[in-house]
């Protein structure tokens, strides 16, 4: 049966495979998105305090998102490879992947955790944190950390479940913790008394069940890919193609973090500690686009690769379309809803006045743009699965590296209004590298599907 599901990747009509593929790597990011938001909903509830400790938790996001793109680092650049290998007909090197993936994630997270608990209080500070918001950011942050590898193993290894067209598998992994975090969010902010502090054991607590779900599938009976002793061994010529290709979705989300802090610290400068609160609501509202797309995207990788491997391009091609269109779409949808309802979408995380009434001020500035990034993350989404991991990686640094972060700097010097012009960054950035990524990519695209032979199917 496992084989069968393997091959149906190759074979099961492009529009039903996708929508089985994706609809539960969707739900997995919506579940996702509020294991990542619910913490923030609760303790910018919290009566009394609750703007303050908001912004306090929303200067760790840099660590945060770091911590998350070294899972990514790994896990976006070793399961692509393994679907690649499993569309040859190679599963023993697609667990060979595997293995050394899990060892590279142990490594990564035990020195994640020492290097963070030696520095998280300097790094708050530069980051943006002032001496009211430091407390409730040292509060959330130190316990975080310690629950450093259940975050990697988690979001890491999942990927390697999705590989194998096991969605609704992979869905689980995150349901599962997330439905904790939920229940035990106010059950430790309110019920218990232990405020921020319990919001983070919460998250710690729910990620260290998703992780021991994703070991237990991987090392059992019904998955394709096991985690074998004998492929725990580290190899160089293993590791270097996974990081390589790994590369990109790092650079995308370890520069998510960069753009934080220069976010942070320009938003303090000019509009003190309001803007930053501000922009901690509009973080998480942009994750409500990404992670979505993520789960899109997520679907369609498999199918895009295994299909390279098994050299059916004229299903890449559909697969292509089919995610575009659909990002598309999503992205639309959420565009209208920021310029019709923005307060209503802002009071989930606050019903502090002064916050509310500039949180919707900027939501509208930082999202005028928002529908193109359909075409920044599925496309670039699409060169991972495709195995260019030179095209991806220089698309990640595009939009952030190369073009907002500046932005954010230069913009403020040629407009009056500082903080209009900080927040102006992000849809202008957005704009052009959207417009980069779909050039790249219908030349490349092209390139590729002329390299490879055509095969009846699909």
């Amino acid at each position: 049966m496992d084989r069968q599901k393997h091959n149906d990747l190759g074979s099961e009509p492009v529009g039903s495979l996708l929508f089985r593929l994706a609809v539960p790597s969707i739900c997995a990011q919506v579940v996702n998105l509020l294991y990542n938001i619910v913490d923030r909903i609760y303790i910018g509830h919290i009566p009394g305090i609750g703007a303050t400790a908001l912004t306090g938790v929303g200067v760790t996001f840099p660590i945060i998102m770091l911590i998350a793109a070294f899972a990514s680092l790994i896990g976006m650049g070793g399961a692509p490879r393994a679907s690649i290998q499993m569309g040859q007909g190679d599963d023993g090197q697609a667990e060979e992947i595997l293995g050394n993936c899990v060892t590279a994630l142990l490594v990564i997270s035990a020195a994640l955790t020492v290097l963070f608990l030696l520095l998280q209080k300097p790094l708050l500070l530069w980051f943006g944190a002032s001496a009211d918001t430091l407390p409730y950011g040292l509060d959330y942050l130190g316990i975080y950390i310690c629950g450093t590898v259940f975050v990697q193993f988690a979001l890491g290894l999942n990927g390697f479940i999705s590989a194998q067209g096991r969605a609704m598998v992979s869905m689980l992994t995150v349901v599962i913790g997330a439905i904790l975090n939920i229940v035990l969010d106010p059950l430790f902010i309110f019920v218990l008394g232990m405020g921020v502090r319990g919001a983070a054991l919460a998250t710690v607590l729910s990620q260290a069940v998703s992780a021991f779900w994703v070991v237990k599938f991987l090392c059992g009976a019904s998955t394709q890919l096991r985690i074998r002793k004998a492929h725990l061994r580290p190899r160089k010529d293993v590791l270097v193609p996974v990081i390589s290709l790994g590369a990109s979705p790092f650079v995308m989300q370890s520069t998510e973090s960069l753009l934080s802090i220069t976010f942070n610290i320009s938003l303090q400068r000019f509009g003190g500690d309001l803007a930053v609160g501000a922009m901690t609501i509009l973080t998480s509202l942009m994750q409500i686009v990404n992670m979505p797309l993520m789960g899109l995207t997520a679907g369609a990788q498999p199918i895009i690769g295994f299909n390279l491997g098994a050299r059916h391009p004229d299903r890449m091609r559909k697969t292509v379309k089919l995610l575009t269109t659909a990002a598309f779409c999503y992205s639309m949808l959420f565009w209208l809803a920021v310029q019709l309802i923005p307060g209503v979408l802002a009071s989930f995380f606050t019903d502090d006045p002064a916050l509310l009434q500039f949180t919707v001020w900027a939501m509208r500035i930082y999202f005028a743009t928002v529908f193109v990034i359909a075409f920044q993350n599925s496309l670039q989404q699409s060169f991972i699965a495709l195995g260019e991991a030179k095209i991806s990686l220089f698309l990640a640094l595009l939009r952030k590296i190369i073009l907002l972060i500046p932005m954010i700097l230069l913009l403020p010097r040629l407009i009056s209004d500082q903080v209009f012009a900080v927040f102006l960054a992000e849809p202008v950035s957005d704009f052009i590298s959207a417009s980069v990524v779909i050039i790249l990519f219908r030349k490349r695209f092209r390139s590729i599907v002329a390299s490879i032979r055509p095969q009846a199917g699909g």
